[in-house]
């Protein structure tokens, strides 16, 4: 039976599902959708072209996995950074300050990506995915370090059963609109309330405003609760992975049994996509770490590490440096020169490239953006 010494030792598996997880939006979702464009007669790539979108509102798609699955990975680094820090006696006040100063940041930084040097401030939208990562890993955190175990999981429940009892208010300013429509719910009107020219979908909602960024702290908790369950030196690598793999099942058909009353939702971020896709994320956590940290079969994730370890790089970098207009540069006359569609191909290949050589680049040279 395998052991690791969790407590002091940096999962590599998480470094490299994180960097699985960004690959997606660092453009395998476009090369996939091209690929299937080439091949139209291939129903596995046609079904899998659709999961590279978002379900316009309820459902549940690949592409709906890829932000969860991020957050759920910055919960479970947290016990293993807090662990650390308090070895090295660092007071859990400096350690509260430094995860309000990361939210902080990360809000800053969300602002920034939606525009803010087009200086156009009367319609700047305020939330943003690094701003609901930064708010949702702060609370996740501090309920983490002020509660023990058991309320934690009682704060978790209260706040996905709340939470849907909220999203039966039917939005007051929306007449005949139902509770669950895009304009009757109650997330946008709190939004529209509060920052009505603030939000993605003018007039409507924003998909990570203020509510529902409530429900999207459980998703943080949960990947706090498996990286507080992965540190335990009582149970071999091995049964954890089990475990893990049997608690995705679980969630999997709790948030199944949850959707029959209210659906799977990403845009309202529901509880019952909060247990879904925290099925998936914790399904795809215990792959990854049972091959790589409990086999150590590590050198075929190096591909993905390179971009882990850097993926808020990534995802700022895409909105500022021109990387499609890198790769048709390099790419653009031998996309020419190709039969119809796999011109789009070849871009998509050379747009994944640059982007993971700059990466690969700053890994070499140790530089890193941590926040």
């Amino acid at each position: 039976m395998g052991t690791i010494d969790t407590n002091s030792k940096r999962l590599l598996s998480l470094d490299a599902l994180r960097g699985f997880d960004m690959l997606f939006i660092m453009g395998l979702s476009g090369l996939i959708v091209n690929l299937g464009k080439v091949f139209p007669d291939c129903q596995l790539l046609e079904w899998l072209s659709i999961q590279m979108r978002h379900v316009p509102w309820d459902g549940f798609a690949h592409h709906d996995t890829i932000f969860p699955l991020f957050l759920f990975i910055a919960g479970v680094s947290f016990p293993f950074s807090y662990s650390r820090q308090k070895e090295s006696g660092v007071k859990d006040r400096q350690i509260i300050y430094k995860v309000i100063k990361r939210a902080i940041i990360l809000i800053i930084l969300g602002i920034l990506y939606n525009g803010f040097f087009k200086l156009q401030f009367e319609s700047l939208r305020f939330p943003s995915v690094l701003g609901r990562i930064g708010l949702a890993w702060m609370f996740a955190a501090l309920i983490y370090m002020a509660f023990k175990p058991k309320t934690r999981a009682i704060i978790a429940a209260i706040i996905l059963i709340g939470y849907s009892l909220l999203l039966t208010i039917p939005a007051p300013d929306i007449v005949g609109a139902t509770s669950w429509s895009v304009e009757g719910n109650i997330v946008g009107y709190i939004d529209r309330s509060i920052m009505p020219n603030h939000i993605l979908k003018r007039g409507v909602m924003d998909p990570e405003g203020l509510l529902s960024t409530l429900p999207a702290i459980v998703t943080a908790l949960l990947g706090i609760f498996t990286g507080e369950f992965v540190r335990r030196n009582d149970i071999s690598a091995e049964r954890k992975t089990v475990i893990m793999f049997i608690s995705a099942i679980l969630l999997l058909v709790a948030g199944i049994v949850w959707n029959i009353f209210q659906p799977i939702n990403k845009a309202l971020w529901s509880s019952a996509f909060v247990l879904t896709a925290a099925a998936y994320s914790v399904a795809m956590f215990s792959l990854f770490y049972y091959i790589i940290d409990v086999k150590h079969c590590q050198r075929w994730a190096l591909f993905f590490r390179v971009i882990g370890v850097n993926s808020i790089t990534i995802y700022l970098a895409q909105r500022f440096i021109p990387f499609g207009d890198i790769s048709r540069y390099f790419f653009g006359g031998l996309a020419t020169k190709l039969p119809e569609g796999w011109g789009a191909v070849v871009i998509s290949i050379g747009y994944i490239a640059a982007c993971w050589l700059l990466l690969y680049f700053l890994d070499r040279k140790k530089v890193y953006l941590k926040v």
